[in-house]
């Protein structure tokens, strides 16, 4: 079981910056890979980031590509989330989410693979 708790989010600017964190408890936070999904109003889930459990692996969609960066450090059981270039189309809650598997080398990008989440924090980019 992995219990998740983000923070960091707020209110900025567009082309500001931001950086999210993800903390975990449990044991098999550093078997897991990670991700990072957002929700706007009246959208559904989407994938933002995915980072596998030995941090060598990351996967964006184009969305994000080049503006954000996961990452983590195992011993601090903490994933983060940089995020550059903000745009007001960036505007969600952001979720951060524990996958269902075991030491999976490329990190999934689906909601449904996804078994741990955290309750999400909320990001506002005005324009």
């Amino acid at each position: 079981q992995v219990h998740l708790v983000e923070s960091g989010g707020g209110l900025v600017q567009a082309g500001d910056s931001l950086r999210l964190s993800c903390a975990a408890s449990g044991r098999a936070f550093s078997r897991i890979a990670m991700g990072w999904f957002r929700q706007a109003p009246g959208k559904e889930r989407e994938f933002v980031a995915a980072i596998s459990w030995n941090g060598v692996t990351t996967n964006y969609p184009d969305s994000v590509k080049g503006r954000f960066t996961v990452s983590r450090d195992n011993a601090k059981n903490t994933v983060y989330l940089q995020m550059n270039s903000l745009k007001a189309e960036d505007t969600a809650v952001y979720f951060c989410a524990g996958d269902r598997g075991l030491d999976r080398l490329n990190p999934p990008f689906r909601v449904y693979d996804y078994d741990y989440w955290g309750r999400g924090t909320q990001v506002t980019v005005s324009s």
